[in-house]
């Protein structure tokens, strides 16, 4: 059996498209700016790149899974108009309420992917711009990056990430550096944090 592979969890709406409440529409999803970027360099560097999202409109009647999925396939195709591609997209469509194993914070969908594509979740990191998504990764023995600025939301966590970026491209930059460092030193990049 073949080394598991290193990868990048990314959470949807804030990280990777604007965040738009219980986006129903395609015309409404909008990629935020450097983000093809930053998935394409991710892509380059052998990362696996892997969408995990919360998708309760669903459970609500907000719109339906077909849905969601013209708005995913909507979402690889802008993206390959810049080069970069997701080697998969995992959703709860859960109600908040019913308990699910698979909604962030809970890590189902990180297990599930990493059992699918052989993922080693200690060289993987998850990148959201919720306090739940550094939960999430937490729980799961992953890196953490916080989308955003440092009063969002970590006030609340028990334990801060391991760096706050201002967006994807700047996160996957800072991961990129540090991951060439420990490999160098073999070292983790829990142990040099540094601020944007």
């Amino acid at each position: 059996m073949g080394e598991k592979m290193k990868a990048v969890f990314l959470d949807r709406d804030g990280t990777i498209a604007r965040d738009i409440h219980y986006c129903s529409r395609v015309e409404d999803f909008e990629i935020l700016p450097g983000v093809p970027q930053a998935i394409r360099l991710l892509n380059q560097n052998g990362f696996k790149v892997v969408v995990i999202t919360n998708q309760s409109g669903i459970a609500r009647g907000f719109f339906t899974e077909e849905t969601l999925l013209h708005i995913h396939q909507h979402m690889i195709q802008e993206l390959a108009k810049y080069g970069a591609s997701l080697d998969a997209v995992f959703y709860c469509p859960h109600h908040p309420e019913d308990g699910c194993p698979c909604r962030k914070p809970r890590t189902g969908l990180i297990h599930e992917a990493a059992e699918k594509l052989d993922i080693n979740l200690r060289n993987a990191f998850v990148i959201g711009d919720k306090h739940t998504d550094i939960l999430t990764g937490k729980a799961a023995g992953c890196h953490t990056v916080l989308i955003g600025d440092r009063d969002n939301g970590v006030k609340e966590l028990p334990e801060p990430p391991d760096y706050i970026a201002e967006n994807l491209l700047l996160a996957t930059q800072w991961i990129l550096e540090n991951i060439s460092f420990a490999q160098k030193h073999q070292t983790s990049p829990h142990n040099f944090q540094r601020s944007h």
